[in-house]
């Protein structure tokens, strides 16, 4: 969202904490739940196939990785994505 200059103003001008204020805000309002997963999951390093966590991926810059374990290769942004809906899941689960 930071490539985009048109949204990356909006959230340069306003804390994530406010975001997530206004998200909570518009769930209640539309009868919807919002569900958060702990700030510091490791997303990016965990392998969405196997459930291995690659410690070795702390570092940023890995942009591309191949799990050890089931040798599935990973894009960094679209493996964290899939980790942070399962984990979504997760917790609705728990909750119901």
């Amino acid at each position: 969202m930071q490539k985009n200059h048109f949204i990356a103003k909006g959230l340069n001008e306003n804390p994530i904490s406010e975001i997530i204020k206004v998200l909570k805000y518009k769930a209640i309002w539309n009868n919807k739940k919002l569900i958060q997963i702990n700030r510091y999951y490791p997303s990016s390093q965990i392998c969405s196939v196997c459930n291995y966590q690659n410690r070795n991926i702390k570092d940023l810059t890995i942009r591309k990785w191949e799990c050890p374990k089931c040798h599935t290769y990973h894009d960094r942004d679209f493996n964290a994505s899939v980790n942070i809906m399962f984990e979504g899941l997760k917790i609705y689960m728990r909750s119901i």
